[in-house]
């Protein structure tokens, strides 16, 4: 019995739907056979961005047609905690992190964004806030940019937007608490194995021999709350067991299901 499947991003382009921004991507799904092994079919998967979510065709041609193209390139700088919120993002192309930069100059990654995603929703808000977090390109990025006032002006003329924007940020609350619990309960080879899942998730490339995910040690070492040593310690471990290959600054998951956790 197929169960539903979880589709990975590829490299988008972007199109629109009557219901919001989509992009094409390349994916692959769960097949749940009598073995348990994983399927990897690519094949074009419509990923939307949940911001522009329940619009009318006419009230997305139009929000999009206001936005600017920004083309960053990667480790450049996208906003800055504290700052004045001034413009409103949306990801095309490209991978970007929201990330904390601590009073020893440590780098505290909070979260790994993707087509699709968002940046800098305080800007949505009447009375805005400063940027919470600064956000960094980690490859070469396209975004959608609204200013203020414009982005504001949607808002008050398409109030779905503004309840999108609240999901977009109970998503990432929930993220946190995810992440807090899995600290109190999970053991560090948990921790890694949802992180690893969840960036196939979000974004990978689907090769005959498995899922290719471009990240270092140290990113995944932030996401799972563990050590870069102990990244490399686990990773080598399911090398050895066949579950995946490291290369430098990628990981190639042949048998994800391996790290599910029931």
């Amino acid at each position: 019995m197929q169960k539903k499947g979880l589709i990975l991003n590829h490299a988008s382009t972007a199109g629109d739907s009557g219901s919001g921004l989509y992009f094409l991507d390349r994916g692959w799904r769960f097949d749940h056979s009598v073995n348990h092994k994983i399927n990897f079919r690519s094949g074009a998967a419509a990923r939307p961005s949940s911001f522009l979510a329940g619009l009318e065709q006419p009230a997305t041609q139009t929000i999009l047609a206001a936005a600017k193209v920004r083309r960053i390139s990667a480790k450049q700088q996208i906003t800055s905690r504290g700052h004045r919120a001034t413009h409103f993002f949306l990801i095309q192309r490209g991978q970007a992190r929201f990330y904390h930069l601590t009073k020893q100059g440590e780098s505290v990654l909070l979260a790994w964004l993707v087509p699709g995603d968002v940046i800098g929703l305080v800007a949505l808000l009447n009375s805005p806030l400063a940027y919470m977090a600064s956000a960094e390109a980690i490859s070469d990025c396209e975004l959608l940019a609204w200013e203020r006032p414009v982005i504001r002006r949607f808002v008050s003329r398409y109030p779905a937007l503004g309840e999108n924007g609240l999901h977009i940020a109970l998503g990432y609350l929930q993220g946190y608490i995810d992440r807090h619990i899995g600290l109190v309960t999970k053991t560090a080879e948990e921790r890694l194995a949802g992180a690893l899942l969840r960036l196939s998730e979000q974004s990978s490339e689907v090769h005959p021999k498995g899922i290719e995910i471009r990240v270092t040690n140290d990113q995944l070492g932030a996401l799972a709350d563990i050590s870069p040593f102990t990244v490399s310690r686990v990773l080598r471990k399911w090398a050895g067991e066949g579950i995946l290959s490291k290369k430098r600054g990628r990981v190639l998951l042949h048998a994800p299901e391996a790290l599910l956790i029931d």
